[in-house]
């Protein structure tokens, strides 16, 4: 199939790409470390260690973020988690009431909720029964008003990696951005496409620090594209998206790399553990493979083995009324104490 050249300019909405972007004071003046008198924002000045506005950019933590990354910080925006990355990218780039997107469920919930929000058709293409694309239907269904490709790998329910030929076949088909949430990357073997974003300027990659990093409570989504998408979406984020207690504690958080590798081992052997002693379960009758950190697996009647667990004091995620996945419970990797008791409550029934 021949490559699509990409247009992003075909792709911005009007009004945004019209727009002037609202700038703060603390985006005309940026030497925050300067000793300078601040009386330019209306701030209070007694020092309380936040009682002034963070940086909008949120530069220091974007320098370690691309020096880790080996990027450039011009590919980076942050958001208020990646919902909120997910979001900016459906308003910077898809008309209410005119434009589409195209997700594969089963999938992220997000992202039919956002095209709800954002009043953007959705249309949906089921992955195939081994949860892969189907990419000649998927580049069927799309049309001259769809803008954005929605993928999920490693997938939320189902755990897998999606294949590398059928991204890239989508990536290189698709007039469209083609947005891949690497929400569990840290978990798989598989290489993330951040390294391909200068070979696909339609590609966009969203990761989060929710997930192996530990921080689901600050709320710190990340984003990775090319310099002209990042400079369209940070024309609508809000000023101050970034709050300062989440900035200073993420930068904390991304200087522990040997605790969070040390982690991200414990859990993966956890996972396996789980995934040997789930094949012992009588109530158990088929269980995917995973390159997160949980285990999607079908029981013999979800509902059912899920409001036992509960009355057991064991919450999992009942996801049989997602498409492929009836009678399927996900479990979420816990500690070694956590998962003993998850073992010992599922033989039990």
């Amino acid at each position: 199939m021949k490559t699509i050249p990409f247009d992003i300019n075909r792709l911005v909405r009007p009004n945004v790409a019209r727009l002037k972007p609202y700038s703060s004071a603390r985006d005309e003046f940026k030497d925050f470390d300067a000793d300078m008198v601040f009386i330019d924002a209306n701030e209070n000045p007694f020092e309380n260690g936040v009682n002034r506005y963070p940086d909008p950019q949120q530069l220091k933590l974007k320098e370690v973020l691309a020096r880790q990354h080996n990027l450039e910080v011009a590919h980076i925006l942050l958001g208020n988690g990646s919902d909120e990355v997910l979001d900016l990218i459906f308003r910077a780039f898809c008309e209410p009431l005119q434009d589409n997107v195209l997700t594969l469920p089963p999938t992220y919930g997000m992202y039919k909720v956002l095209a709800g929000i954002n009043n953007v058709e959705n249309r949906e293409v089921l992955l195939s029964e081994d949860f892969q694309p189907r990419v000649r239907e998927t580049l069927e269904k799309a049309d001259n008003n769809s803008k954005i490709i929605f993928l999920c790998s490693p997938n939320n329910p189902t755990g897998n990696s999606l294949s590398e030929e059928s991204v890239k076949a989508l990536l290189e088909n698709f007039a469209g951005l083609v947005v891949i949430d690497e929400a569990y990357i840290d978990f798989s073997d598989k290489k993330s496409w951040l390294s391909r974003l200068n070979t696909y300027p339609n590609l966009v990659v969203t990761q989060t620090l929710s997930k192996a990093y530990g921080l689901a409570g600050i709320r710190l989504g990340i984003c990775y594209a090319s310099p002209q998408i990042i400079t369209v979406l940070n024309k609508i984020k809000p000023p101050y998206n970034i709050n300062e207690l989440t900035q200073k504690r993420a930068l904390q958080r991304l200087m522990e790399k040997d605790k969070i590798t040390r982690e991200i081992s414990s859990i993966k052997d956890q996972k396996n553990r789980l995934f040997q002693s789930l094949l012992e379960v009588d109530c158990v009758k088929e269980i995917h493979p995973s390159d997160a950190n949980f285990i999607l697996a079908r029981v013999d009647d979800a509902n059912k083995r899920y409001n036992q667990l509960v009355e057991k004091g064991i919450v999992v995620r009942n996801r049989t009324t997602q498409p492929l996945c009836e009678n399927c419970l996900r479990f979420t990797v816990g500690t070694p104490e956590e998962n003993d008791r998850l073992i010992e409550n599922l033989k039990s029934l």
